[in-house]
């Protein structure tokens, strides 16, 4: 598990690194000359402070998302450039304008006696006074930017990120330390060495600038291996018996959700393609709603949805029709309203089903969903849920509104579950572990909650691609539930890696 985190290494620390040093470079391009310009203005010091202020007040994950519509429906570098970009603004402007308002008067006045021009003073003067307090702006910035650049993994920027949020569903925590310990280690390392160059100009000391810079090439060393030339071609020494590489080398984006099996299915479209000489571009953890958009708009040429996902969150529809027609009508409106194409069902369910431990069911005799109204009992989901229709559905069908609700990732529910911490969860029925945890699926007679086929989407301009239909054609109806629920399980239990469960997979599907 270790060799695989190292093997992306230098690819998400590029990413990170790119995105936090043009974020932090555009915040100082902005930032101090408005600040030089606002420094003398109160009446736009006041303003331009309070907006900068605002900006820090929204959640870095939200305005990351907020980021995507904005820059119409674009994924990956710009969408988190930006917002990174304006959560570098406030302390570097902030100190900037407190530092040049915080020169002496006077100074100002004895420049000025000696024949200084207004451009002279700034820059002889009240720059190298207020120096200290705009740097530590700058190193403000740059510990908030490197942290923050954690959370672009769900508008597609690849960055140190994925090992957090990829380590979090699949319960690989030393994913998790390893991203939390590099990113932390960039940050430190960037902010210790700007305090140098700043004691070194301090100080005019040559030895202090010797060690800055050596800290600044200890921080972009790792870039050697990104931009070192790989052999290309497949990652997997596995024998697909492909007779030719009608993909010919060409790169496909593919998109994957923050789940353990949204995961697996990426690996395994990953090896399928590889196997046809394509190049895989690895977009993961987006939400539902960017994702499809960044089908929807080409921006991935490759995700795997579900039907009820897009007939309740997309169409807002709120009849349920059986899972025939709902695809068909899916299939439809996905091509007609957007150009996107249903390639093929891949043969399974994941559907939402409301369960509780074994003990909860005898003890409270639950057997229905109807059997929770006026319970009072705690119901936790994955925060999609609560947002969605089927849950305002199934809450007013079966009268839930006493249910107290808890929003939580879908890595913890099942143990909260399992703890007395929650007394219900919304489980997903190819989770590996229902079976496990020894789960009772309550029966939900009214079909409140839709199906859930897993199928493969297709951007506009993939669905004209016709050696991808025929990379992609094995996979139709290949995999059945008992088949995603064991591949689930053998990362979410048995501790395996995606790698292995999706050649698992791979396995089952050519047998």
């Amino acid at each position: 598990m270790f060799a695989e985190e190292l093997a992306v290494f230098p690819s998400r620390y590029a990413g990170h690194l790119l995105l936090s040093l043009s974020a932090i470079a555009t915040g100082l391009a902005v930032s101090i000359p408005f600040g030089i310009h606002a420094a003398g203005r109160p009446r736009l010091a006041g303003p331009a402070l309070g907006f900068a202020s605002l900006v820090q007040t929204i959640p870095g994950i939200a305005l990351l998302a907020l980021m995507v519509p904005v820059m119409g429906g674009r994924i990956g570098f710009w969408p988190a450039y930006a917002a990174l970009a304006l959560y570098s603004l406030l302390p570097i402007l902030r100190n900037t304008i407190v530092g040049l308002q915080g020169v002496p008067a006077p100074l100002k006045e004895a420049a000025l006696g000696v024949g200084m021009t207004g451009r002279q003073r700034l820059t002889q003067v009240e720059l190298p006074l207020a120096a200290p307090v705009i740097v530590a702006g700058l190193r403000t910035a740059s510990v908030w930017v490197v942290g923050a650049a954690t959370l672009s993994t769900p508008v597609g920027a690849e960055s140190l990120g994925n090992y957090i949020f990829q380590g979090l569903q699949t319960r690989d925590w030393g994913a998790v330390l390893f991203g939390c310990l590099v990113s932390a280690t960039l940050a430190l390392v960037l902010d210790q060495a700007i305090r140098l160059f700043e004691l070194s100009a301090e100080r005019r000391s040559h030895r202090l600038a010797i060690f800055g810079a050596a800290g600044i090439s200890l921080v972009l060393a790792p870039l050697l291996f990104a931009l070192a030339p790989s052999g290309g071609g497949p990652r997997l020494d596995r024998d697909f018996s492909v007779a030719a590489e009608p993909l010919d080398g060409r790169t496909v984006t593919l998109a994957a959700k923050s789940f353990t099996e949204q995961y697996i299915l990426a690996e395994l479209l990953s090896q399928r393609l590889e196997a046809e000489g394509a190049r895989i571009d690895l977009r993961q953890g987006l939400g539902s709603t960017i994702m499809f958009d960044a089908v929807a708009s080409g921006e991935v040429d490759v995700a795997i949805d579900y039907t009820g996902t897009v007939w309740a969150t997309l169409m807002e529809r709120e009849d349920v029709p059986p899972r025939a027609v709902m695809y068909a009508e899916v299939s439809a409106w996905l091509l007609e309203e957007h150009g996107v194409l249903a390639f093929a069902p891949l043969g399974f369910e994941n559907a939402y089903a409301y369960a509780v431990t074994r003990e909860t069911a005898e003890r409270l005799d639950l057997v229905s969903v109807g059997d929770l109204a006026g319970s009072g009992l705690t119901l936790a989901s994955d925060p999609e849920f609560f947002g969605r229709l089927e849950w305002t559905r199934t809450r007013d069908i079966y009268g839930l509104d006493t249910l107290r609700t808890r929003g939580m990732e879908s890595t913890f529910m099942y143990e909260a579950l399992a703890n007395g911490e929650v007394d219900v969860i919304t489980a997903y029925t190819t989770d590996g572990r229902i079976d496990a945890y020894d789960l009772v699926l309550l029966e939900e007679p009214a079909g409140a909650l839709p199906p859930y086929d897993a199928f493969i989407l297709l951007s506009p301009d993939a669905a004209e691609d016709r050696a991808l239909h025929a990379a992609l054609a094995p996979l139709a109806n290949a995999i059945s539930n008992d088949e995603m629920r064991a591949a689930n399980g053998k990362v979410d239990l048995d501790r395996e890696t995606v790698m292995d469960a999706a050649l698992w997979l791979t396995d089952r599907t050519r047998d």
